[in-house]
């Protein structure tokens, strides 16, 4: 009796469910469309940052915890050599004087550089930070 109700049940829903249907998701691994991994050094590692400025103004730049203040000109690059990535949190705060909108973006070139190009942006409020956390991630805001 029990096969019987197992091969109804089996034969109900094969005729009932639509074959169709393209809307229809498949699970799978998200190894070809995850996207670029996030960018992370590991802690206590020597890493070089790579400040770049793409727009056609002069930038200004305040590295922390040190409250430098440094003016970066357009297609200057400056380089800050950050002993190691573990303490403290290291941070550069970067804007435009006259208010426009920068884009922020960071590559990894090589094994030890933080590279950041700022550019100009539509987008408002654009990026103003860049945080390389005592963990080794790298977070832009």
């Amino acid at each position: 009796m029990s096969k019987l109700i197992s091969a109804t049940l089996i034969t109900a829903a094969l005729l009932f469910t639509p074959t169709n249907n393209a809307d229809v998701t498949l699970a799978g691994t998200c190894a070809s469309r995850c996207g670029p991994r996030p960018l992370e050094f590991k802690p206590g590692q020597y890493i070089r940052v790579q400040v770049v400025n793409r727009t056609p103004r002069v930038l200004q730049l305040e590295k922390f915890p040190e409250m430098r203040r440094m003016f970066l000109h357009p297609g200057k690059e400056y380089t800050i050599d950050q002993a190691n990535a573990t303490e403290p949190n290291f941070s550069i705060i970067f804007w435009d004087d006259t208010g426009r909108s920068l884009d922020a973006s960071v590559s990894k070139p090589n094994f030890g550089t933080l590279r950041l190009e700022l550019r100009p942006s539509e987008k408002f409020p654009g990026y103003r930070s860049l945080y390389l956390l005592n963990d080794g991630k790298v977070n832009v805001f």
